[in-house]
């Protein structure tokens, strides 16, 4: 992968220093933020530093028709009255001012993350850019400024490790972009934005897990890469096939057990809340690689499963950006790590397998192979560690995309206070989840003739049905069960993301965590 964009925040003086010290022929982009109107809207501070280029400025903006609107841009090259800049960049942000207006244009920009990812585009890698960010609510710029740089730089995001040729034009355009912003508060938006950053890493981290083939990131290797986490305080341990077979993992390990990898089962806790507080947990189905197994699937896309594993990804990166800003909770996150394949010693439909629970489970379909790797990880957290919630992220079906396509992940949840919680993070994030029923009517359909379940109910609800089964396995722990199916992998381009993997719930989580659980 690749990111190379850093940040600075500096006051509108040192800003204006900088400008006026440039070299008279500079190719240093200048970026302002312009807000909708019939003329061109600026800052307060803007129109200070621009001076007499202010009136040359705004002409060009009339004849382009350009006002300002939400998403829009308008690029000038050596404008007039600027000798030091080679390029100026307006950028729209919509309607100024307070009240109705100014919380709508928050809302749309997601706290000014799209803006961030919008100017990085426009920008291009490798500039040296310096952005006036004159925002008309300066009390609040300091969490723009990090809203900004976090788009921006989940917006320069590439994984391009493996490809040894590029054209002549990407060549051209690697290397670092150092973007400046010019805040009325810059010692703020600076700690804002080292905040920021350090969730765009976890984030980033979530991105390449996705994105690695499954021959590069088997069980073992993502297990490995996990366990790098410890370098910023985090306890790992690693469960391995003799480990879990002790253990009674019995559900995880048929489903690996037809390939040449073994399964792991990753623990990670971060201890950054009271010694005695009650932690809390966060679950990832790991599938490094899901075929089917003797449910073979269709060829037809078969190599997207490489992504199958997203869940425990974001789970990774949400550690990641925990630990990183160290955060004040006790947070235990466990990766259920398998790979499904056939084989001659590949599970069968018509098995049953007595799960870590005790409860047995009938096997009609192979390729519903993630819930059960949940159903025991699920289980050790909640018999071992007696959380105060636990919250599972899987790529779970197929179902969820029907339903919902690929703008919200499906949530499931035997708590409304932790569903009403993940969905306000989600809206705080631009992450966002749909909550859909359950109930008795649903669990009736997973019972089986020959074990206490099945582990498909049909093809009616299939979503619903699969969280009927994982909930069999959280006893009475409030518990959320996220399918991002439709959110975790094969990702439409957005502000924000044009990777195949988007890290989707790393920001989201560690908005909840923020928000609710910290002490």
């Amino acid at each position: 992968m690749s990111v190379n964009v850093k940040f600075d925040a500096v006051s509108f003086g040192e800003a204006e220093r900088r400008l006026a010290a440039a070299p008279t022929e500079g190719e240093r982009p200048l970026v302002l933020i312009a807000f909708a109107g019939a003329k061109l809207a600026l800052g307060g501070e803007t129109r200070t530093i621009l001076r007499d280029a202010e009136p040359q400025i705004a002409r060009a903006a009339a004849a382009a028709k350009f006002t300002g609107k939400r998403g829009s841009a308008l690029d000038l090259y050596a404008p007039a009255g600027l000798p030091s800049v080679g390029r100026l960049i307006l950028v729209g942000v919509g309607a100024a001012g307070d009240g109705e207006n100014a919380d709508k244009s928050a809302e749309r920009f997601d706290d000014y993350l799209g803006l961030g990812g919008q100017t990085a585009a426009k920008l291009g890698q490798g500039a040296s850019a310096l952005v006036l960010f004159d925002l008309p609510e300066a009390p609040a710029d300091a969490a723009a400024a990090g809203q900004f740089a976090l788009g921006a730089t989940l917006r320069s995001y590439k994984f391009d490790l493996y490809r040894t040729k590029k054209k002549k034009d990407e060549s051209e355009r690697d290397g670092v972009s150092d973007i400046a912003l010019a805040v009325a508060a810059p010692e703020a938006a600076q700690t804002s934005v080292a905040a920021a950053l350090d969730l765009a890493d976890g984030v980033i981290i979530a991105r390449d897990l996705v994105n690695e083939p499954a021959n590069v990131l088997y069980p073992e290797e993502f297990a490995r890469r996990a366990a790098k986490l410890a370098d910023l305080g985090v306890e790992v341990e690693i469960l391995d096939v003799p480990a879990l077979q002790a253990l009674g993992f019995r559900a995880l390990l048929g489903v690996g057990q037809g390939s040449a990898h073994a399964s792991r089962v990753v623990v990670l806790r971060w201890n950054g809340g009271a010694k005695d507080a009650q932690p809390i947990a966060f679950v990832g189905k790991g599938v490094c690689f899901d075929t089917g197994g003797i449910s073979i699937k269709p060829a037809a896309s078969m190599e997207d499963m490489k992504g199958d594993m997203a869940g425990a990804a974001a789970v990774t990166g949400l550690m990641h950006a925990l630990a990183a800003r160290k955060a004040k909770a006790n947070v235990i996150g466990v990766l259920g790590l398998v790979e499904n394949m056939p084989s001659g010693e590949a599970q069968r439909p018509g098995d049953i397998v007595a799960s870590l629970s005790g409860q047995t489970i009938e096997i009609i379909n192979t390729d519903a192979e993630g819930r059960l790797v949940l159903a025991d990880a699920l289980w050790h957290v909640k018999d071992k560690y007696k959380p105060a919630f636990i919250i599972d992220l899987a790529t779970l079906t197929g179902a969820i995309l029907v339903a919902l396509g690929q703008e919200h992940a499906g949530l499931f949840s035997n708590n409304d206070e932790l569903a009403g919680r993940i969905l306000e993070a989600g809206k705080a994030t631009g992450e966002k989840l749909w909550r859909l029923p359950m109930g008795p009517a649903y669990d009736k359909l997973i019972e089986s003739k020959f074990a206490d379940m099945k582990n498909t109910g049909g093809r009616h609800a299939g979503s619903i049905t699969a969280a009927q089964f994982l909930e069999r396995f959280v006893d009475k722990t409030p518990w959320a069960h996220l399918d991002i199916a439709g959110t975790g992998m094969g990702s439409p381009a957005s502000d924000t993301n044009q990777s195949w993997a988007s890290g989707w719930g790393v920001r989201l989580l560690d908005r909840l965590v923020k928000d609710y659980y910290e002490s």
